[in-house]
């Protein structure tokens, strides 16, 4: 038998073992190390050659991520380690640092139990080590801290271990800092990270070497002996000394919670149904024998085997043959074939129980988030995502005949990445893609024209601006056009808490299944209670209140009004961009006792155009996605980086300097942004290192918006100058 045969029957082994398994994933900022690290754990491994671990980038398969030279996609690998005479298995995903990719990683943390959050020693804590962190905590994930690039502190800062000390300190402080900001109450102190206890380690990925206070009291090897043996070069005999493979993966094992643990509690955190049910209990037992069920973290594309699901078990076990129901798209589905992955191969097994992590095909058209199960359960609860698609760029084919094509490519595009948004504009033909920003969009393209060979005319990016009001309205009437129904609707801004806590789904989107208790978290937020139990449907940030009194009819029509209303709120009254922060309010109607006289035709413009004509009588303005910029720069580059930063509308929020190093951190309207890379390369002869993240949106300034919309309108086909009142309002 050789060692991959005896690797597998190893791993199937300890798959029905579940308190000898451990699902984690690595997450950090960009470039902090986390690739390198997952190869060197695969190196330790057994799977890949040592001499290439850290050089290799096993997990970064993808022709662009060794191009780029940055992880894109979360990758998925399963491996033995033996920690105190015991084999465990672990089940690793590799995430992405890139703020753009910020969708895979907050879908690997629905798979995952634990994380290690890598921790450049010479940058620190970064912006999106507190983004991935906080996605983490918030899938009640367990942190622990491995401190990388050690190495650079000895030699190229020439810092004495005292120095490194306080250095790591800082480190450790920053990081519990942001666990105590956002872990759940409960895990609070106990997830704190702690040098004593080992859930700190240090190290160097590239170099393959790692320490914590237990391998050190363990081994008898010393810092002192790391700082003598780095500094002379013998990088053999430290890695020898302290293997970063073994060091990191004990952590994993001791501190990082097994499936049977961890789904005691993330279970009635992550999904919503009758915890006292069948389904319910075979999850929180993680049990093997229950009914199946699992939720789908990612989907790829292979060439011979078709869609790909990678997703976690929670309960029962998943088969060859298997019928299951794909929840939220409300259909049945068989399952072909089920495996494990090793790296890029998939190893096909006949059945994976509870606990593990799993790719199976036969889910056709799945999307990531998707509920897998046996039976009939409520679904998982929805993925958040932290940024949102902001930039835009419109794609034609150059060849009629590779329509179809493209169309088929874009929208397997949108099923394997959920923050991708592909729409067909009906009036002008063009297929437009939506994504976190400029890289996002870049990559997915290059896979349209490299991967499926597609000769494609793209647009310049453009920006997805949002339409808002800044008072309540009046009472509007809509009518529809047979004059038969009529509605009377006020809107009126959102308050910031109300939208806060649809973003962090406190109040979840969609219609409520229990209204009443989404009407008292919103009296807890300052509505009134009364007018709150209206509440019908929250939709992209607005919401739609039924605040009407015995209506005849009314529920017959229900579903229309929010069809309709959903379509007000797709494309706003000044330049047809979606609607955010909106309240909209149903206060009377009269309906035609015929349904004949009250079909969509005759509903959905009088709603919709009351509405829009509300929103035009409430003071309607624009608002513009923000980007937070980070970079860090030698000093002397400064005024130039303020300079690129005050010619593109932004703003310093904040300036550090740690040692020769300033850290900028400000922020700029998304629209400015476009070409600020080549600009600061160009400002700093590229000694910046830069990142972003979403910023949310902020009011654009009077005068520009008229000029915006004006553009907006014209790039739309529509009459260029902006709507006044009369034109969105009918004579009352």
């Amino acid at each position: 038998m050789g060692k991959r045969e005896e690797m597998i029957a190893k791993i199937k082994e300890l798959m029905m073992q579940p308190e000898r398994i451990r699902n984690m994933g690595i997450a950090a900022h960009i470039d902090h190390g986390k690739t390198t690290l997952s190869d060197n754990l695969l190196a330790g491994a057994g799977m890949i050659s040592e001499e290439l671990a850290g050089k290799q980038l096993v997990l970064d398969f993808d022709e662009q991520e060794q191009a780029r030279g940055i992880t894109i996609n979360a990758a998925n690998v399963s491996m033995v380690h033996n920690y105190e005479g015991n084999d465990y298995l672990i089940n690793l995903i590799d995430t992405p640092g890139h703020v753009d990719f910020g969708g895979d990683v907050t879908r690997a943390m629905r798979a995952i139990d634990g994380a290690i959050i890598v921790v450049d020693a010479v940058e620190g804590v970064m912006p999106q080590t507190e983004t991935v962190l906080r996605q983490a905590l918030r899938e009640y994930v367990k942190p622990v801290l491995f401190i990388n690039k050690v190495d650079r502190l000895i030699r190229e800062l020439k810092l004495n271990p005292q120095q490194m000390q306080e250095r790591f300190s800082k480190i450790i402080t920053d990081v519990n800092r942001l666990i105590k900001k956002y872990a759940p109450e409960e895990f609070k102190n106990e997830w704190l990270v702690n040098v004593n206890d080992g859930s700190v380690a240090f190290g160097s990925a590239y170099y393959n070497w790692a320490l914590s206070v237990p391998y050190m009291k363990k081994t008898g090897v010393s810092f002192k002996e790391v700082i003598d043996l780095t500094n002379a070069g013998d990088m053999k005999t430290l890695k020898k000394k302290a293997p970063l493979h073994v060091v990191v993966l004990d952590v994993v094992v001791r501190h990082l919670p097994n499936p049977l643990q961890a789904q005691k509690y993330r279970i009635p955190h992550l999904w919503k149904g009758d915890i006292n049910s069948d389904v319910g209990q075979a999850m929180l037992r993680c049990d093997p024998k229950g009914p199946m069920s699992m939720v789908v973290t990612k989907i790829i594309l292979d060439k011979h085997a078709g869609e790909v699901a990678t997703g976690r078990v929670w309960s029962g076990t998943v088969k060859t043959g298997q019928e299951v129901y794909l929840i939220n798209s409300k259909r049945k589905a068989r399952i072909q074939q089920v495996g494990i992955y090793m790296g890029p191969e998939r190893i096909n097994m006949e059945a994976i129980p509870a606990g593990n992590i799993v790719a199976v095909t036969g889910l056709r058209d799945a999307v990531a988030g998707e509920t897998v199960s046996t039976e009939q359960i409520e679904p998982f609860e929805a993925l958040r995502y932290v940024s949102e698609p902001v930039v835009t760029v419109a794609i034609e084919a150059k060849n009629v005949k590779d329509l179809p094509r493209l169309v088929e490519a874009l929208r397997q595009l949108a099923k394997e990445d959920p923050t991708l948004h592909v729409k067909i504009d009906e009036e002008t033909g063009q297929h437009l893609l939506s994504g976190m920003g400029e890289l996002h969009l870049e990559v997915k393209l290059y896979r349209v024209k490299n991967e499926w060979k597609l000769d494609v005319e793209v647009s310049p990016p453009i920006v997805v601006y949002r339409e808002s009001v800044t008072k309540q309205s009046p009472i509007v009437e809509g009518k529809s056009p047979n004059k038969h129904n009529r509605f009377y609707i006020t809107v009126e801004p959102m308050p910031d808490e109300i939208y806060q806590a649809i973003k962090e789904g406190i109040i979840p989107e969609g219609r409520p299944k229990d209204p009443k208790e989404v009407a008292k978290k919103l009296a807890e937020l300052g509505m009134d209670y009364e007018m709150a139990k209206g509440i019908v449907d929250v939709y992209n940030g607005n919401m739609f209140f039924d605040n009407t009194k015995g209506i005849q009819y009314l529920n017959e029509v229900m579903d229309l009004l929010v069809d309709g209303f959903h379509m007000a709120m797709d494309e706003g009254p000044l330049a047809k961009e979606p609607v955010m922060k909106v309240i909209v309010r149903l206060h009377d109607a009269k309906i035609h006792e015929d349904n004949v006289h009250r079909g969509p035709a005759q509903i959905y413009p009088a709603i919709r155009g009351a509405i829009h004509c509300a929103m035009m009588k409430a003071g309607p303005v624009l608002y513009e996605p923000y980007q937070k910029v980070i970079i860090n720069i030698p000093y002397e580059y400064m005024g130039a980086v303020s300079r690129e930063l005050n010619q593109r509308r932004g703003q310093l929020i904040d300036m550090k300097q740690e040692g020769e190093v300033m850290i900028i951190i400000g922020e700029a309207p998304v629209a400015e942004m476009f070409g600020f890379a080549g600009a600061l390369r160009g400002a700093t002869s590229g000694k910046a290192l830069w990142s972003t993240e979403h910023a949310g949106f902020k009011r654009v300034p009077g005068e520009l918006a008229v000029n915006i919309i004006r553009q907006i309108r014209q790039r739309k086909g529509l009459d260029p100058n902006p709507p006044a009142e009369k034109d969105v309002c009918p004579q009352q």
